[in-house]
Parts: structure tokens; C-alpha cells; sequence
């Protein structure tokens, strides 16, 4: 099929009714309305705004999808701008979100079934995560907003995908507000003070929360000690005492993994 009429097909995807989806995503607390629809065959996962700040939020994606390339983040397929706003329409992945964030609060079943994974797979998965930031980084991009709601693990395919980037900046940058968006359990204490720096020792920050909390379980730490320690390392509270960068990250986390 050649790309216009790819185009084609992408746009009557908004045309189908949202009574048709076979998915639908109306309590996130992100601001915005998602579903999932199947035309001509295929699934797509169709993301739109409905707040002024899930607006903002959606452009700042576009702009990250544009500059950013990775196997394991879901980008999308076709961005179709609008009074309201950009859609975007995504692939359909199967999957589970670890953490279901809505305006009811969190669920997180999906994680706790994931830490009761085999370490080998889990580590593989940490590894596709950081991976996937070193290709962030390399674009002068900066996480924000990442937490365990951002991870869709496929328990059947046992591969793990990144979604909802939506709050990925160019950086480094100055913080101009009270503090970021995110979960208090991955972020950096940096991004809660007006003016500080936000740069790739936050993101090693949060990296290495996402260490922590994916090797941990109800039952208790099943990473290897010196897993731990480099996770502690990176979440440091201060920023020069962490890894100076994600590749710094990186070469450590990859010295405690068995190829």
C-alpha cells in the first residue's frame, strides 16, 4: 500500500464512531480520551486531547516522536492536527500498562505480576528501558513523567514497550514552575524546585527508581547486591553524587547482567 493511501486509511480511523471501539480510556487522569478501534483490519489505539493541558501534553509527543527512534517506543503511525489539538493514532500493542493510572486512582496488579517474573526476564526488560533513554538522550531529550504507568509489558511475547511519553522536553532545561508532573515514586527532588536543572542525572534518578521498583516484590529485593547498589548510586538525592549521564547508567546496570 503506498504512504497516501496509507494516509487515507489513517484518517478514516477518526471517522469511525466511538461506540465502535473495541477499548476505550475515558477516566486517565492525563486529560486525555483514548480508544481503541480495528479498521480494515488493523487495531489502532487513537489518543486525543480533552483538557487544554493533555493539548500541550500531545504536542510535546509529536515533537518527541518526531526526533526519537526506538524498537521498544510506540510511536505513532499518523498525527493529525486539529482545532483541539494533535490526534495520534498508534499501532495497537497487547500488552499490560504495570500501572493503571485513572482518576480513580492506580492499579497496580499488572506490576506485581511482573515482579513475580523470572529475574532474567525482568532484567531484560530493565535493559530495553534503559536502552530506549540512552536513544533519548542521544536526541538532547529529557524524561519527564516517567513512571511504571509509561511501561507496556507483554506477559505472552515477554517484551516490554514504553507508551504516554508525553511530557518528554528538550533539554537540559530550567525548571519554571512549583515542580514536573509525575509520580512522587520515580521522581527526582529536583524536579519539586523552581529553577533547578533538569537534565540526564534526573533521568539517571529516575532510572534507577525504575530499577528498584522493578527488581523489588512482596517479598522483598531479587535483584543481586550489586544491582542495588547501583540503582542507590542513581538515586541519589543530589545530583552530582548520581551517575553523570544514562550511558554512565548504563555501562554499570549492563557489568551485573549475564549476556
Amino acid at each position: 500500500m503506498g504512504r497516501r493511501a496509507e494516509g487515507r486509511r489513517l484518517v478514516h480511523v477518526l471517522d469511525l464512531p466511538l461506540a465502535s471501539a473495541f477499548a476505550i480510556f475515558d477516566a486517565q487522569d492525563s486529560g486525555c480520551l483514548s480508544y481503541g478501534v480495528e479498521a480494515a483490519g488493523c487495531r489502532w489505539f487513537v489518543k486525543k486531547a480533552a483538557t487544554p493541558q493533555a493539548r500541550r501534553s500531545l504536542i510535546r509527543a509529536s515533537k518527541l516522536h518526531a526526533a526519537v527512534r526506538h524498537p521498544a517506543i510506540v510511536r505513532p503511525e499518523r498525527i493529525i492536527d486539529g482545532p483541539d489539538g494533535p490526534t495520534l493514532i498508534y499501532p495497537w500493542h497487547d500488552g499490560t500498562v504495570l500501572n493503571q493510572a485513572t482518576a480513580h486512582g492506580p492499579d497496580r496488579s499488572g506490576l506485581a505480576r511482573f515482579q513475580q517474573l523470572p529475574v532474567p526476564e525482568v532484567e531484560a526488560a530493565i535493559d530495553t528501558i534503559i536502552d530506549a533513554h540512552l536513544a533519548v538522550t542521544a536526541a538532547s531529550y529529557v524524561a519527564v513523567d516517567l513512571y511504571d504507568g509509561c511501561f507496556l509489558y507483554d506477559f505472552t511475547a515477554r517484551r516490554m514497550r514504553l507508551i504516554d511519553l508525553d511530557e518528554y522536553r528538550r533539554g537540559p532545561f530550567v525548571l519554571d514552575t512549583d515542580r514536573l508532573p509525575g509520580s512522587r515514586r520515580y521522581m527526582a527532588p529536583e524536579e519539586f524546585v523552581r529553577a533547578a536543572v533538569i537534565d540526564q542525572r534526573t533521568n539517571v534518578y529516575t532510572l534507577g527508581r525504575t530499577i528498584q521498583h522493578l527488581l523489588d516484590s512482596a517479598d522483598g529485593w531479587r535483584g543481586s547486591p550489586a544491582q542495588g547498589q547501583i540503582a542507590a548510586h542513581a538515586a541519589r538525592a543530589t545530583p552530582a553524587d548520581r551517575y553523570p549521564d544514562v550511558a554512565g547508567l548504563a555501562a554499570a546496570w549492563r557489568s551485573t547482567v549475564t549476556p
